[in-house]
Order: structure tokens, then C-alpha cells, then sequence
């Protein structure tokens, strides 16, 4: 059971992560900001995550 709910977890901040970086990529930031921006979410899932959405780049509307 506890296995379990640690790969639901853990699939949803993956999504979470591709969801992160999937903005990260159409974003207009410069390329080194946008390598930066996906290494981070790659070393650091959770942390990179939470940075993104609080000071990471605006989506254009």
C-alpha cells in the first residue's frame, strides 16, 4: 500500500514536471535561461517545480 501512494506521488509531480517544462520550452526567455530552467527541474523535481511557479518565466497571453 505505501509503495503505492508513493508512485501516485510520484507520478503526478512528473506531470507536474513535464507540465513545467513543457512552458519553460515556448517561453521567450534565452536559451541558457531555459537549460537552466530544465536542469533544475531535472536534479531538483520538487524544488524546481515549486521555483518555476513562483519566479519562473510568464506564459505570452
Amino acid at each position: 500500500m505505501f509503495g503505492l501512494e508513493i508512485g501516485f506521488l510520484g507520478l503526478i509531480l512528473l506531470i507536474l514536471v513535464l507540465w513545467a517544462g513543457f512552458h519553460i520550452i515556448q517561453s521567450n526567455i534565452s536559451p541558457f535561461a531555459k537549460a537552466l530552467w530544465v536542469v533544475v527541474l531535472i536534479f531538483l523535481p520538487f524544488l524546481g517545480w515549486l521555483a518555476w511557479l513562483l519566479f519562473g518565466p510568464r506564459a505570452n497571453r
